[in-house]
């Protein structure tokens, strides 16, 4: 992916950045990624909702690696200087929520992901499902 060009005053009134663009969106990316979550998606809500800009749906094989995932984006928004974020689902993790404000992560195990399905919700095609039956 190329980098993203510094905005300068020149060049006058910007268009919002497309999804994925922003420092906070890949730095939860790039997480993910390197802690290997499955079925990372991130979905636009610019316009769709006022709550956030951004949501990030992602996947652990376990429960173990649920809470995993979600203590290391944890220490990520503390090190970015977003101080204390809103988490829900810990004990269980089966499904975590983080929410840094511009963006609101959902972690989940397949299975509840699955049962839930919050991408539909969203109009998202996700690729950790097949392909739609016609009725």
């Amino acid at each position: 992916m190329d980098p993203i060009p510094p905005i300068r005053p020149e060049d006058g009134p910007q268009a919002p950045l497309p999804v994925g663009s922003t420092d906070l969106e890949q730095a939860i990316l790039s997480k993910l990624d390197d802690d290997k979550a499955q079925d990372i998606v991130l979905i636009d809500l610019r316009g769709k909702s006022p709550m956030s800009d951004a949501m990030i749906v992602a996947s652990g094989r376990s429960h173990r690696h649920v809470g995993a995932l979600a203590d290391h984006l944890q220490r990520l928004f503390k090190e970015l200087g977003l101080g204390k974020i809103k988490v829900e689902g810990l004990p269980h993790c089966d499904w975590v929520l983080l929410d840094a404000g511009d963006v609101i992560v959902h972690l989940f195990r397949p299975e509840v992901r699955a049962f839930y399905n919050i991408e539909k919700i969203w109009s998202v095609d996700s690729g950790h499902r097949g392909a739609a039956r016609a009725s």
